[in-house]
């Protein structure tokens, strides 16, 4: 995927805001009776138009769908704008996890880097990720070039496993980034148990569409899946700051 991809994303997730205030008005009955029925227990569904005639985008709590105006077809996939190369579908989900994302406070992540950061990521990681520890090696730098990083626990073998009670043993102690430190440089840290936000942080992960680690989202929702190297995150997180001043 091209830096133009990420970079526009800010753009089209205000344009997908604006099309699902509109047809919100317009309402939708038939498209709202078959979501209901195929998912019942859905909690939130938002109705969107699209570019493409006759076909509405449709977000079921946390997933993004597509159906037809009388409720009839459904397709489930990406919708990409050709012309302007942009996916469309991964913009409409950017703007679901940074409205999810805004409701985690700072009190809730483990956070490295100056009071005054040029960009902000939240990045989900995993203690035992040789990934996720290769980009901890360079946090220094991360936080020289202006990139404050904000931990959130995503324990990819899931709740109970010797992952999440290593990333719950460094959200109870003391010092939480020298536990974090020590844990991804091998050290197992001292069992220990407390009120912690680990297992709704990876509950959170799945919403957002985690399937790895470590996972850089950006300010704007976008999702940056995988190892990224200082340099090249902060010319990245650069080119979208841009698009957005202009």
């Amino acid at each position: 995927m091209s830096d133009r991809k990420y970079s526009s994303s800010l753009l089209i997730v205000l344009l997908l805001m604006i099309m699902a205030s509109v047809s919100q008005a317009q309402d939708y009955p038939e498209v709202s009776q078959a979501i209901q029925k195929l998912v019942p227990n859905a909690q939130q569904i938002a109705i969107a138009e699209t570019p493409v005639p006759g076909i509405l985008e449709v977000q079921v709590d946390s997933d993004i769908i597509y159906l037809s105006q009388d409720g009839s077809y459904l397709l489930q996939g990406r919708l990409f704008d050709i012309d302007k190369r942009l996916d469309l579908t991964e913009n409409a989900r950017a703007s679901i996890r940074r409205g999810l994302l805004q409701e985690v406070s700072d009190s809730e992540q483990i956070i490295f880097g100056s009071a005054n950061p040029v960009h902000d990521v939240i990045i989900f990681t995993d203690i035992d990720c040789g990934y996720c520890r290769k980009l901890h090696e360079q946090i220094d730098q991360y936080n020289e070039l202006g990139i404050a990083v904000h931990y959130m626990m995503y324990p990819r073998a899931g709740i109970g496993s010797p992952s999440y009670d290593k990333a719950v043993a460094v959200w109870c102690s003391a010092d939480q980034k020298t536990a974090l430190t020590s844990a991804k440089q091998g050290d197992d840290p001292v069992k220990r148990n407390c009120d912690n936000p680990v297992e709704s942080q990876y509950q959170l992960g799945q919403k957002i569409g985690m399937t790895g680690t470590p996972a850089i989202v950006t300010k704007d929702g976008t999702l940056i899946p995988g190892y990224v190297p200082p340099g090249a995150l902060r010319e990245r997180l650069d080119n979208m700051a841009a698009l957005t001043a202009n």
